[in-house]
């Protein structure tokens, strides 16, 4: 499973947004984004001004990025999202948000993406009974994720029971810490999903 192994706190400074992929550490002063938020490399400084074209792109790159998919298969999330009925941005960002991985990260299971994804990859999570080590794997309404029993003693689920209870958790599911369980109430609305995203920006750069 091909994946991001380079320092994610560079992405950050990259995109020029806090994305919260190092979990606690992000809220911290050891944050690299909030010592330096310049963009990584020589010359930062000396810029010239992004054309239109970058915009998109850079968009496309953050919204990417942030949910840690690859390129050919964030390409094929917007095509299936064209396909359907609606409008194609918001599609896009409810598929991404409805990966198994995310949901994970949703619910409060863990502190950030990545370790949602690598808990899913581990097979810790079984998803209406039965366990997926998919993170990829798009969950449906009225799906049940849960940790799978054997799992359930371990200390960084001890820990992330903790973290559901004030977690702040979207409207579109639900959570129940003692049981390490939760549930997807619906497909989320866009003023559920991050509202630092521009999809259109990402809309325009696929159909330039």
């Amino acid at each position: 499973m091909a994946r991001y192994t380079d320092a994610v706190c560079r992405i950050c400074r990259r995109e020029g947004l806090k994305l919260f992929l190092k979990g606690t550490r992000c809220y911290t002063k050891k944050c690299s984004f909030e010592r330096r938020s310049t963009p990584p490399g020589m010359n930062t400084q000396r810029r010239r001004k992004v054309s239109e074209y970058g915009l998109q792109m850079r968009e496309k790159q953050k919204v990417r990025k942030s949910y840690s998919v690859l390129e050919r298969q964030f390409r094929n999330y917007f095509d299936k999202a064209d396909q359907r009925k609606g409008m194609t941005g918001e599609n896009l960002l409810r598929m991404l948000e409805m990966r198994l991985d995310n949901v994970v990260y949703r619910m409060g299971f863990a502190l950030s993406r990545p370790q949602a994804r690598q808990l899913v990859s581990h097979g810790h999570f079984t998803v209406n009974g039965v366990p997926t080590n998919i993170p990829s794997f798009g969950t449906k309404v009225g799906d049940r994720v849960e940790v799978r029993e054997s799992r359930r003693a371990r200390d960084v689920f001890q820990v992330g029971a903790e973290h559901m209870k004030s977690a702040q958790v979207p409207g579109w599911v639900s959570v129940e810490p003692a049981k390490l369980a939760g549930s997807v109430l619906s497909e989320p609305a866009r003023d559920q999903m991050p509202v630092e995203f521009n999809e259109q920006l990402v809309v325009e750069y696929y159909s330039r």
